[in-house]
């Protein structure tokens, strides 16, 4: 508590702190009506309830940043931006504009009363202050309070694709260093699930024995989506290699052995494209992380969206519908014209904490003028901790996200784009109908 006293030190005016949330320009009777819509959130990483003594929850990412060496926030996301001081005004009722000492015990001691009165309903409840109607949940596995309807899951299967011996990528980068050890320990988990005590022996038996049925295992515990976080750990570069050079890196490095870099990527892509042809077989979405990330080390360019056009154009994945989540920030117009791809999404998740409402007004009007149906509402909602808890994010990423989607309206229809009765339908869409179409919501 006491780092986030030392972050905003100030006091900030009533009149001040709503400054920041008004925007010049935006139809005031447009973002009335769009804070009406109860929306359909594409990505977020809300934490289980836990009841006081238990374990504190470690599901809500396969690669926690607590992994990697510390680095910079921007500053809509340090703990003692300002904006947090109206999150907790709409949600807990704090009657102060500061971030005292004194006045954060107070907030503390309501935020757990709140929680042990709610209950496992507290995260339906965060959604109900937001007017989130559903939240997709990114976990490594879900937990009490984060139950269907309100909370649908995305699986994590990067563990999938890195089987072999990843020593060499943990030497070339340090924040691979930090996160491979996560990955090794999920792929045990997923197989221990399956009551295998080893990878199999060959290429085949691996997709066979481990792949499928960790997916269809998936698929049966609700989720509705399969998650890569790659380029945390790797360019998004897939390419689709000979099967044949894929089987013989596996069968040569399954059991020992360090495999030469272009043999594992090689290996690597083959199982990203296999993965992804049997989501779209069961009706997985697939999810690809794809934003200037976060970590000393992260490498922006691997992540440009463009990397996936070989994934986008094979005509062996167009059944299965692929979201780049975050839109590809800050390579927007480039994710802009990958929505031409029968299958290809975006949400601009994240976008929401990393830019203003101005910003992300732009980014979203020039989507909204090419492929209005390909865009996806989220938040990326997770925790700082019990003060800037996952609600807080959340309502920083709702407000910015709803109050962006308004202004760029506002925009198209001033410059007699689209009329009013439209700008409310493109609302509809990309806060809930498109992703109730990607996704054959029922």
């Amino acid at each position: 508590m006491r780092k986030l006293v030392i972050a905003l030190t100030f006091v900030i005016a009533t009149g001040n702190l709503s400054l920041v949330f008004t925007q010049s320009g935006v139809d005031r009777d447009l973002l009335n009506e769009i804070y009406k819509i109860k929306a359909i959130d594409n990505h977020a990483h809300p934490l289980k309830y836990v009841a006081e003594g238990e374990k504190p929850d470690d599901e809500f990412d396969a690669l926690p940043l607590d992994a990697i060496t510390a680095f910079p926030l921007p500053v809509r996301l340090n703990p003692g931006n300002p904006e947090f001081i109206r999150a907790w005004h709409d949600l807990y009722r704090y009657s102060h504009n500061d971030m005292t000492e004194a006045h954060l015990r107070e907030l503390m001691a309501t935020k757990q009363r709140v929680l042990k009165e709610r209950g496992d309903g507290f995260p339906a409840w965060v959604l109900d202050q937001l007017n989130i109607e559903t939240m997709f949940a990114n976990r490594v596995a879900m937990g009490r309070g984060l139950t269907a309807p309100r909370f649908r899951w995305v699986a994590f299967d990067d563990a999938l694709i890195f089987p072999l011996n990843n020593a060499a990528a943990m030497r070339f980068n340090q924040d691979y260093k930090g996160f491979f050890p996560g990955e090794e320990k999920l792929l045990k988990r997923y197989l221990s699930d399956l009551k295998l005590g080893a990878l199999p022996v060959s290429l085949a038996a691996y997709l066979k024995t481990v792949v499928t049925p960790t997916l269809e295992h998936q698929k049966r515990n609700g989720a509705v989506a399969i998650k890569f976080e790659a380029a945390y750990l790797r360019k998004l570069d897939f390419d689709n290699p000979d099967e044949s050079a894929a089987r013989a890196i596996y069968a040569r490095y399954v059991r020992a052995g360090e495999p030469p870099a272009s043999g594992y990527k090689a290996l690597q892509d083959f199982l990203f494209y296999y993965i992804a042809r049997e989501a779209g077989r069961l009706g997985l979405a697939v999810h690809i992380h794809g934003i200037e990330g976060a970590g000393g080390f992260y490498r922006q360019s691997g992540s440009n969206p463009l990397l996936l056009e070989s994934v986008f154009n094979d005509l062996s994945l167009r059944k299965t519908n692929f979201v780049v989540v975050h839109g590809g920030y800050p390579f927007t117009k480039e994710m802009g014209s990958l929505m031409s791809k029968p299958n290809v999404y975006a949400d601009f998740s994240a976008q929401t904490f990393f830019t203003y409402p101005r910003e992300l007004s732009e980014i979203l009007r020039n989507w909204l003028e090419f492929y209005p149906d390909k865009v996806l509402f989220g938040t990326d909602a997770f925790s700082f901790g019990p003060e800037v808890d996952w609600g807080e994010v959340a309502w920083l990423s709702n407000t910015t996200a709803r109050q962006a989607l308004a202004l760029a309206l506002t925009g198209m229809m001033n410059d007699g784009e689209i009329t009013r009765e439209r700008g409310l339908e493109l609302a509809r869409m990309v806060l809930r109908e498109n992703a109730i179409k990607a996704y054959a919501f029922k």
